[in-house]
């Protein structure tokens, strides 16, 4: 059996769809899997994974850019033409987006799996499917992704598997962070993509310099393209002189997860990433929904606003006040207090990371 995945692009979106592919892979070892994704960041993430047999990189945010260029649109027409070559049985769409529902129908995929309509982020991707699954929209993501391969038989699993692979070169990363951490750090994140889900920088700063001062926790600060201003606006607003800027890949952030005390931060990609690793958790929802995107373990903390109205499935990119991510330090002190010392502990760490 030939299986294309379908789910483009982030970071995030990858590592929830994850453990779904690996309880695919454990149920059906014999078929050949493929992940359709965007070229970049997620693609790379991808790289090595021992779950899928191959990763189809589509550059479909610069396809949309210059969509009236001939070269461009002789590029998608051979992407889609070594597509239809593969002949595939079936689709997973783990999208729920027009574009996602057009690359397996594109690639004239027989049996087009996805989400039922209720559960599609663009419920006119639904005429491009012929299989709709229902699925509980209101829980996490990814027991939404389990339930989408269940309808092939997949059991649901005992735990989250999260097969990332990692090289000597990243975990040499980590070691030696820790070595220069004195042994113990945690991860401060202050980006967040939307700026709707930025806490204060200074905030940031703040929780750094209480690390130190109460637990001798040294602080990284990590940003992903586009944030590093934002990362030096923390360390500037430190005093204690242990916040520390450090740059990293995807697969080093992981590794560096890994072996860290404490992630604190908001809805993005090096939480989820976090959340792969098992790392103790507190991070910030503003727009976002926690129940849907948030850290999985229960052990973990979500610190957010519930005393407004407006917050109910937001998902706001832009907003005039942002009066969800105006949030004490002390109520953020509080719940990263709580996680270091065990005191919010619900079941053991789930995630495996290879």
């Amino acid at each position: 059996m030939r299986i294309l995945i379908v789910k483009l692009g982030a970071i995030g979106d990858v590592v929830h769809t994850l453990p779904a592919i690996a309880a695919l892979r454990a149920h059906l070892p014999e078929a050949h899997l493929a992940w359709a994704v965007e070229r970049g960041g997620a693609a790379r993430l991808l790289a090595g994974t021992p779950v899928v047999d191959e990763v189809i990189e589509l550059n479909l945010r610069g396809w949309r850019r210059s969509l009236t260029n001939q070269e461009t649109q002789v590029e998608i027409r051979q992407a889609m033409y070594r597509l239809r070559q593969q002949s595939f049985d079936l689709s997973l769409d783990f999208q729920g987006l027009l574009k996602s529902a057009m690359v397996a129908r594109l690639a004239r995929v027989p049996r087009r799996i996805g989400f039922c309509r209720a559960a599609l982020r663009e419920p006119a991707a639904a005429f491009l499917m012929n299989e709709l699954v229902e699925v509980d929209d209101r829980q996490h993501i990814i027991k939404k992704h389990l339930q989408l391969v269940g309808h092939l038989g997949v059991p649901f699993p005992e735990r989250y598997d999260f097969p990332i692979a990692l090289d000597p070169a990243d975990r040499a990363f980590a070691e030696h962070a820790l070595a220069r951490s004195g042994g113990q750090y945690a991860i401060l994140n202050p980006g967040g993509g939307w700026p709707t889900k930025l806490w204060s920088p200074v905030g940031f700063g703040t929780i750094a310099d209480r690390l130190w001062q109460e637990f001798g926790i040294h602080s990284f600060i990590t940003s992903g393209p586009g944030e590093e201003e934002l990362a030096q606006q923390v360390v500037e607003a430190s005093r204690s002189g242990h916040a520390e800027r450090l740059d990293s890949n995807l697969k080093q952030f992981l590794a560096l997860a890994a072996q860290a005390r404490l992630f604190l931060g908001g809805d993005t990609g090096p939480m989820h990433l976090a959340a792969a690793a098992g790392t103790p958790i507190v991070s910030i929802f503003g727009p976002t929904a926690a129940r849907r995107n948030g850290p999985f373990d229960d052990a973990d903390l979500v610190i957010e606003r519930f005393d407004l109205d407006c917050r109910t499935d937001c998902y706001r990119r832009s907003c005039s006040h942002t009066s969800c991510m105006l949030i004490p330090v002390d109520a953020v002190w509080q719940g990263v207090t709580k996680r270091l010392k065990g005191e919010h502990i619900g079941r053991p760490n789930l995630p495996i990371v290879s």
